[in-house]
Parts: structure tokens; C-alpha cells; sequence
């Protein structure tokens, strides 16, 4: 029989190996699971993404894999869990719940309905967000969704100073207040903004603009800013994770393509203008907001025949013209700032 912790708690071991935005829309079930039960929360991730989680107060400990899930079988053997939360449900998390042999709960992850709408663009996908299919699956514990949206927490440590930051740019970025975050990069191409269109971008909003991506973006971003003005400051590969969370948390508006950070300024519940290439809302996970909160505006190509190519994104466009981001209006960008 599965054995309680010394302080008589439900343990329950909640299963995301990746990535970004994936893990962040997990954060309402942990928040409503820790303050609707009595119980112990513990988080499988991999490595490289359980800093998303390490400031998050309703997880009691954290799990990782860099490689193999075998090499953390035993330690979570020994921990006797009394339920598995399954919110990755592929074929490694499956293996790890036959291995531990405990009560399991997992979600639909509607693949026929993906690959229907994908190959034959036909949607037959529910007009429901994926952390609301989420609590459909928890309905036999009886969690109910708070609707308080998703949550990030920055440790103190990496929170920015604006003063600070802007401190060595231009006197017009100086003392802004109103700086937009134009994120420049995705995990896959056919999700990120094209080069040309970034400077086109740019160069058509007057406020000042924050680039922000990973370390293979820093070249791309330096391009931007050569091009795009001196309202343009290049933050790409030079912050972590947390440092750019909170600058989206400190910012104006956000624009950004189908990315973690997408979901991360959700999380602050920041206006976003979203832009979606290969990928559409229509798989249910735009940014989520809490209730009575409305801050997203979707940009697209609704009427594109090729659209959408794939549920993940490719290293290429497949047809090779790549116009579900090429033939984004700038001008709709632009008015949708101050909608």
C-alpha cells in the first residue's frame, strides 16, 4: 500500500518532461491540487527545463531525467506515490507508470483530431483550451479550476531592474515605462518570425522595443537593431530565462509567436499579439488567461490551404514559401497595439 508522508498527506507525482510553454500551462493544476487537497506535490521534468519550476511554491520537490528514464526509477519508487498525474502521456511516461504501479490519471491528448486537422484540415478538436482538458481529466479527484490563469514565479535574484537595464542605451529608453517585447525566436522555424519581417516590424512602432531570445538568436538580434533604429535594443542570448520572464512581466505589450514565451506573458496576464505560422490556435493552446481577462489578439493567415502543417512546427516550410509568416499584415501588428 502506497505510504503517506509523516504528515499524513496524499502524495501525488505530476509528469511533464518538456518544454516551455508545455510545463507553464501545467501550473493551475499544481496550484489547484495543492490548495484543494491535503497532499505533497512532486514534478518530473527534464533537467533542462526544471529551472521553469524551482521559485514555484506549491511543488515539495522536484524530479529529473537527462536522458533515460530509468536512471530515476528507483528514487521514485522509494518516494510510494499515491497518484500519478500524467500530463505528457507519450510513450517514457507511460514506461514509468507501469514501473511504479500506482493509480494513474492522464488527459486526451486528441492526436486523431490533430493529425485530422493537419493532413485534411478538418477540425474536429474541441473549443476548449488544453488546461481546461486538463481538469476534465481531474474531475475524478474533484479538482475544480480556480480560473486564476497560469502562474510563473522569478526567483528574487533574477528579476530585472529597469533603471538598471536601460541605463547604458539611449536617453529615450532611459526612464521608459512603455517598452514593447518582440520575441524573435521559437523552437522550430516555421514558428519563428522571419528575419526581413522582424526589421520590417521594427521599424514601423515608434515605442521602444526589447529584443529577447536565446543564445542562437544573439546574431538575428544584432541584425534587427542594425537595421531597425535606435528604439531597438537587442537583449537576445543575454539573459536567462527568469531575466527575460520578468522583463515580459515589466513590459507594455508583447509580441511573440507560438512560444513558451507566449504562455509566459499569458502568465502575467500582459496584452499579446500573437503570431501564428505553421501552428493555430485551434489546437488549444493560445495564451490562457485568468477569467474575465481578455488580452490576447491572434494574428494569422485563417485562410491559408496549407495551414496548419504540422501541431509542433518544422525546421523548414514544407511547400517552401513559408507565406503563413511572409504574408503577415504588419499593419494589422501594429493597430492591434493599441486595440
Amino acid at each position: 500500500m502506497p505510504v503517506h508522508d509523516n504528515q499524513g498527506k496524499l502524495k501525488f507525482l505530476i509528469i511533464r518532461f518538456s518544454s516551455i510553454g508545455d510545463i507553464i500551462l501545467t501550473t493551475p493544476v499544481l496550484r489547484c491540487l495543492k490548495k484543494q487537497r491535503n497532499c505533497s506535490i512532486h514534478f518530473l521534468t527534464k533537467k533542462s527545463f526544471s529551472s521553469l519550476l524551482i521559485a514555484n511554491p506549491y511543488l515539495d520537490k522536484i524530479h529529473t531525467i537527462e536522458n533515460n528514464y530509468k536512471e530515476i526509477l528507483t528514487a521514485l519508487k522509494a518516494e510510494q506515490f499515491d497518484y500519478i498525474i500524467d500530463l505528457h502521456k507519450n510513450i517514457r511516461s507511460t514506461r514509468i507508470r507501469r514501473a511504479l504501479g500506482v493509480k494513474t490519471i492522464s488527459f486526451n491528448k486528441l492526436n486523431i483530431e490533430k493529425w485530422l486537422l493537419v493532413n485534411f484540415k478538418l477540425n474536429r478538436l474541441p473549443d476548449l483550451h488544453l488546461v481546461d482538458r486538463y481538469f476534465q481529466a481531474l474531475k475524478p479527484l474533484d479538482i475544480k479550476n480556480d480560473q486564476e490563469g497560469l502562474d510563473y514565479f522569478i526567483p528574487a535574484s533574477e528579476k530585472i531592474n529597469l533603471h538598471q537595464f536601460f541605463q547604458d542605451y539611449p536617453l529615450h529608453l532611459k526612464h521608459t515605462t512603455q517598452y514593447i517585447v518582440l520575441v524573435v525566436g521559437a523552437a522550430h522555424v516555421t514558428k519563428q518570425i522571419p528575419k526581413g519581417k522582424l526589421i520590417e516590424l521594427c521599424q514601423a512602432i515608434q515605442h521602444p522595443i526589447v529584443l529577447i531570445g536565446g543564445k542562437n538568436e544573439t546574431a538575428l538580434g544584432q541584425a534587427i537593431t542594425q537595421e531597425a533604429g535606435t528604439h531597438v535594443l537587442n537583449a537576445c542570448g543575454q539573459l536567462s530565462i527568469h531575466q527575460s520572464a520578468s522583463l515580459i512581466e515589466q513590459a507594455w505589450r508583447v509580441i511573440t509567436p507560438d512560444t513558451g514565451m507566449m504562455h509566459i506573458a499569458a502568465a502575467f496576464q500582459k496584452k499579446i499579439i500573437s503570431i501564428w505560422g505553421s501552428t493555430v490556435p485551434a489546437f488549444g493552446m493560445y495564451p490562457y488567461y485568468k477569467k474575465g481577462v481578455h488580452e490576447n489578439t491572434s494574428i494569422q493567415l485563417a485562410n491559408l490551404s496549407c495551414r496548419p502543417c504540422s501541431k509542433i512546427g518544422y525546421a523548414k516550410c514544407p511547400k517552401g514559401h513559408f507565406n503563413c509568416m511572409r504574408q503577415i499584415s504588419i499593419d494589422q501588428i501594429v493597430n492591434a497595439l493599441v486595440d
